[in-house]
């Protein structure tokens, strides 16, 4: 069975977005736009909570008409190609073939979703996702790429879960201004 990792950029002070929703801070140069389409290449599946989802499903279809941006012009077709799995209390359906969990028995629904997808998953975006999938022990490995800001409030990086115990397992500094630190559970 393959990987779980959560994949999220924060500030220095861990928020994912700033105080009014802000997410215009990170800065994806060449080296950490190379690591991510790398990251995201490797991953059988893509894993979003209901809002990320909603803005990626919103955005990535017709990318190449909203941006003209090296990344999203690279990431674009494997966005497409590669499958979704959405993680939602509320939502029963998703579109362009995203599985939907999360409606009951999470832990559960998830395990079934693991033999669909068997190599690895990668949960990148906002926090209800994978903090749900985290407080379960899904979660092997944290992608942490913090940038160079301080945001002062707003929407943290895994709000309320219990204590865990990781290992670090990489660091990398991308561009000359932000750095991955790669975590696995302990």
């Amino acid at each position: 069975m393959g990987t779980v990792s959560y994949g999220v950029h924060t500030s220095v002070d861990g928020f994912i977005e700033g105080p009014n929703g802000e997410f215009d801070w990170p800065q994806m140069g060449e080296e950490l736009s190379a690591y991510s389409i790398g990251l995201a290449e490797r991953a059988d599946a893509f894993v979003y909570g209901r809002r990320v989802w909603e803005m990626m499903a919103s955005y990535w279809p017709q990318v190449e008409s909203i941006s003209d941006h090296p990344h999203d012009l690279a990431f674009a077709p494997i966005w497409r190609r590669t499958p979704k799995i959405v993680v939602s209390r509320t939502l029963a359906e998703a579109g362009h073939g995203a599985v939907v969990v999360g409606g009951g028995d999470l832990a559960k629904e998830f395990a079934e979703v693991r033999e669909r997808f068997p190599g690895d998953l990668l949960v990148t975006g906002g926090t209800g996702a994978a903090t749900a999938l985290a407080a379960l022990g899904l979660v092997d490995e944290y992608e942490v790429i913090v940038h160079p800001v301080v945001l002062g409030g707003g929407r943290q990086v895994l709000p309320d879960l219990a204590r865990q115990h990781l290992r670090l397992v990489e660091t990398r500094q991308f561009d000359g201004r932000s750095v991955l630190l790669r975590y696995a559970r302990a």
